[in-house]
């Protein structure tokens, strides 16, 4: 065990060792955190954009569509009158940044571009750095996505969770606080004792202000923000994490 001490000679713990000896589960965002999304979805929209003819960026076609995704969530969440399929959000984005993009289509190529979501694959660390952390912790998704979608993304991932919880069951999208307190009571754990993994800023606001622990995948550098509501700890991949954690 790893010590620091403080100017009265007291032993302090590092705060790893704190996390290690209070966190019991871990609870992981799936889409961007526990796969590949940007990727994945950059790989399946190439080719289908190149046949419709467009020479745009397949790549920032993608990040259109995820922000657009994102916003809308947010207003069903903020308006709290139903929960709207996470599909049903995925489809109007994809169909919203087509004809932005002036690219004829067909609801069935609609549907078919937001399906790629079920078929991603994990970031290459993950399923080791999750076999890690397994023989220690209860292992849990937390995910936006819908129930049927979530269970369609099992086999690509190739790991079994103890839980996998669609926000479905909490009836908004995170990061409404119903979403994390949903999560614990599945989970079974108290909320303090429960380190959330995301690699969005917003999503580890959500988990921390409602009272868990959590942990910021930062695979791509960039800052946290300004926020009362800092990270536990900021890791650049879950190979990192889980070095941490164990």
């Amino acid at each position: 065990m790893v010590w620091l001490t403080h100017t009265h000679g007291t032993a302090i713990m590092t705060r790893n060792e704190l996390l290690k000896r209070e966190i019991k589960a871990f609870a992981f965002d799936q889409y961007g955190t526990i796969v590949d999304m940007q990727t994945g979805l950059t790989e399946a929209a190439t080719p289908f954009l190149k046949e419709k003819g467009w020479d745009g960026d397949p790549h920032r076609f993608v990040t259109w569509w995820r922000r657009t995704h994102f916003e809308n969530s947010m207003i069903d969440a903020l308006c709290d009158r139903g929960h709207t399929p996470y599909r049903e959000i995925g489809h109007r984005a994809v169909a919203y940044v087509m004809d932005r993009c002036d690219i004829t289509y067909t609801q069935d190529e609609v549907r078919w571009l937001v399906s790629q979501i079920e078929s991603l694959k994990p970031f290459a660390d993950v399923v080791a750095a999750l076999g890690q952390l397994k023989s220690r912790y209860t292992l849990s998704i937390l995910s936006n996505g819908d129930r049927d979608m979530l269970a369609a993304a099992k086999p690509h991932i190739g790991f079994n969770f103890d839980h996998v919880i669609s926000v479905q069951e909490a009836g908004a999208f995170k990061p409404h606080w119903r979403t994390y307190a949903k999560a614990e009571e599945i989970i079974g754990e108290e909320r303090s004792s429960i380190l959330f993994v995301a690699n969005h800023a917003f999503d580890c606001i959500g988990a921390k202000s409602f009272g868990m622990r959590t942990a910021f995948i930062d695979r791509r550098n960039r800052p946290f923000g300004e926020t009362p509501h800092q990270p536990d700890l900021v890791v650049d991949s879950l190979a990192a994490l889980a070095e941490a954690m164990t």
